[in-house]
């Protein structure tokens, strides 16, 4: 993924890129990592709390391969900074996923289990033809336990 904005700093390496992204605390910093082409700095930065939701924003369109772009989904929709914004665009991205044949369970699971994520979409997403009974189980049990825990945070 590049932004012709804010592209990543020339003579730094993919292992520096990947040191900034999980132990950074500068936002602008941050989120310039977020356009780089490196799959493992995505990630880095998706595992990072200290990430800004803006750039968990510009992370849920960038695409690399099917594992690791469910994979980076997953982390997104873990992030205790997601937000509404990051949420919906990771749902999307999982139930595009999900009508192709592919299977980002992971990240289904993880945005049943996020209480911010809308409970109604996220039970949606097991009636998708990609959705086996296996994943339609833990999206019910995942939305359970959410359900006995009272409402979550908005």
């Amino acid at each position: 993924m590049t932004d012709p904005g804010c592209p990543p700093r020339a003579g730094t390496s993919p292992a520096d890129h990947l040191a900034a992204a999980r132990g950074s605390r500068d936002p602008a910093e941050l989120r310039r990592l977020a356009a780089t082409p490196h799959p493992f700095v995505w990630q880095a930065l998706a595992e990072n709390p200290r990430t800004p939701a803006d750039t968990l924003a510009l992370l849920t369109h960038a695409r690399s391969d099917e594992w690791n772009d469910h994979r980076l989904l997953r982390l997104l929709a873990e992030h205790p900074g997601a937000d509404g914004e990051v949420l919906g665009a990771v749902l999307r991205a999982v139930a595009a996923s999900l009508t192709a044949g592919a299977r980002p369970y992971g990240a289904a699971l993880a945005l049943a289990g996020n209480p911010r994520a809308d409970p109604g979409e996220v039970a949606a997403l097991g009636a998708l033809c990609g959705a086996s009974a296996r994943l339609r189980r833990g999206l019910r049990e995942r939305l359970a336990v959410r359900g006995s825990a009272g409402p979550g945070p908005r």
